[in-house]
């Protein structure tokens, strides 16, 4: 079963065509990683996703409803790629604030704290934290409402080893409670650390799969080899 399907997806911006007629499914309880170069279309798609994209044409079903749909407000977390948080608010304050939005409680705020591991940093405020940090009090705020789909654009950059390592632990803890992950990247070292796979270029979408059924199909060893593959039949 799919959580998210996304059916002939046509989006133009600017007189451009940002995808073409893309299709695919995110299987329900997946981790999925959304990977491709930048500019390729993943923050399209996954604007399209959470139903904040127009579309020329085609359409994405989520969690059984049209994207966008009022009864997924509370279903959905989506952590934009630029943090969407208060920088003159704490860390504390801004999750607080947004529980209030969501109708969390106090105790899941200072869990979703801990989850991102700012504990420490909870009463700093968010102008004065590195851009990692401002990007994990994002996620944190996405995490609030105990979603059952988590969209997340761009999470790890600019994170060191250790704190990608533990997101991406927490990420697949996520996914074994029941939730559905989206992980865009442009990072191909990531690509192992998900369970399904979408590789897109120029807007359209190159494979999806299996990481292990993805070195199957092209015969590379490596992940990043295995995109420019391909890229070449493409070619």
């Amino acid at each position: 079963m799919n959580a998210v399907e996304v059916e002939r997806l046509r989006v133009v911006r600017g007189g451009k065509v940002v995808l073409h007629d893309l299709s695919c499914g995110v299987a329900s309880g997946s981790v999925t990683g959304l990977l491709g170069p930048s500019g390729s279309g993943k923050s399209t798609l996954i604007r399209a996703i959470v139903g904040v994209q127009r579309v020329a044409g085609g359409g994405v079903r989520v969690l059984g409803s049209p994207a966008g749909a009022k009864q997924l407000r509370a279903r959905v977390g989506y952590m934009t790629q630029t943090p969407s948080v208060y920088g003159d608010l704490t860390v504390r304050e801004n999750l607080r604030f947004f529980a209030s939005v969501l109708g969390a409680s106090r105790d899941r705020v200072e869990e979703a704290i801990a989850e991102v591991s700012l504990l420490e940093d909870a009463d700093r405020v968010v102008a004065r934290l590195s851009g990692g940090q401002r990007a994990r009090v994002s996620l944190a705020a996405a995490l609030l409402g105990a979603p059952e789909l988590l969209v997340l654009d761009e999470p790890t950059v600019g994170l060191d080893p250790v704190l990608r390592r533990d997101l991406w632990r927490l990420f697949h803890e996520l996914a074994e409670q029941g939730a559905t992950l989206i992980v865009s990247s442009h990072v191909m070292d990531e690509a192992d650390r998900c369970t399904a796979l979408l590789l897109i270029r120029e807007g359209q979408l190159l494979a999806q799969g299996t990481p292990a059924e993805l070195r199957a199909r092209t015969g590379a060893e490596q992940l990043d080899d295995a995109f420019l593959r391909l890229i070449e039949t493409r070619s």
